[in-house]
């Protein structure tokens, strides 16, 4: 059961953004919104993919808001 833990993997890619008004409440950066894409891989072959939009910070990269 160890050994499936590492056959799965997902990573978070931002694929655009556009600055919005805004402020970081973590950091006081800008925010802007990025449309966002999941993607699910099992043994380095995608299985799932999934793109969604949030709102982020352009300097801490804190997801503040997330639209799925």
């Amino acid at each position: 059961m160890v050994f499936f833990c590492f056959l799965v993997d997902q990573r978070k890619k931002m694929r655009s953004s556009k600055p919005v008004a805004g402020i970081c409440s973590r950091c006081g950066g800008c925010a802007s919104v990025a449309d966002m894409e999941t993607s699910t891989r099992f043994c380095y072959v995608p299985v799932h993919r999934r793109v969604w939009r949030a709102i982020v910070c352009t300097f801490c990269g804190a997801l503040l808001k997330s639209y799925r």
